[in-house]
């Protein structure tokens, strides 16, 4: 039998455990976390990172599929027999042209998904009212990013959170 918690984490997944999910951001600090617990729960893990040395020393490392690539690239592969995909990225200073880039990564994944028939996505966004005008240029990223991901066909549940320490 399920706990209440559990079977609320399900719900809100999208699927049930035995299925499939795909991680983006698996070797940072949320997604690391994460993997572990989705494992805990009997899915199967598929984890995108673009340098697959930096999992080395997950101790979960040899209970995931590694796929070497990036959100931006082709996630054919990537995509492949998911049911349900973690969009856990981001790419805030690593260019002067950030914010453009991750609403086109975030077009990337959220048409690599549509393709692959995936049945969820969910994103890790940030707080705030963008209809008020007055976010940073990070939090209106943020939602930029979780919009583009909800304009397709599959279903996406955001969660916004303030900073994780």
């Amino acid at each position: 039998m399920n706990s209440p918690q559990s079977t609320t984490s399900t719900r809100a997944l999208g699927v049930q455990p035995g299925s499939l999910v795909l991680v983006t951001g698996a070797s940072g600090y949320v997604g690391g976390r994460l993997v572990t617990v989705l494992l805990e729960r009997g899915y199967r893990v598929r984890c995108l990172v673009r340098t697959p040395a930096k999992l080395l020393s997950a101790p979960w490392r040899t209970s995931v599929e590694i796929v070497q690539g990036d959100v931006g690239g082709d996630l054919t592969g990537a995509m492949a027999g998911v049911d349900a995909a973690f969009y856990l990225v981001h790419s805030i200073g690593s260019s002067a042209e950030w914010a453009e880039h991750d609403r086109a990564v975030a077009e990337n994944f959220r048409r690599a998904a549509e393709s692959a028939e995936v049945r969820r996505i969910i994103y890790l966004g940030g707080l705030g009212d963008h209809s008020a005008g007055s976010l940073s240029e990070h939090l209106a990223s943020r939602q930029e990013v979780g919009a583009e991901l909800a304009k397709g066909s599959v279903p996406v549940v955001e969660l916004r959170a303030a900073v994780v320490i």
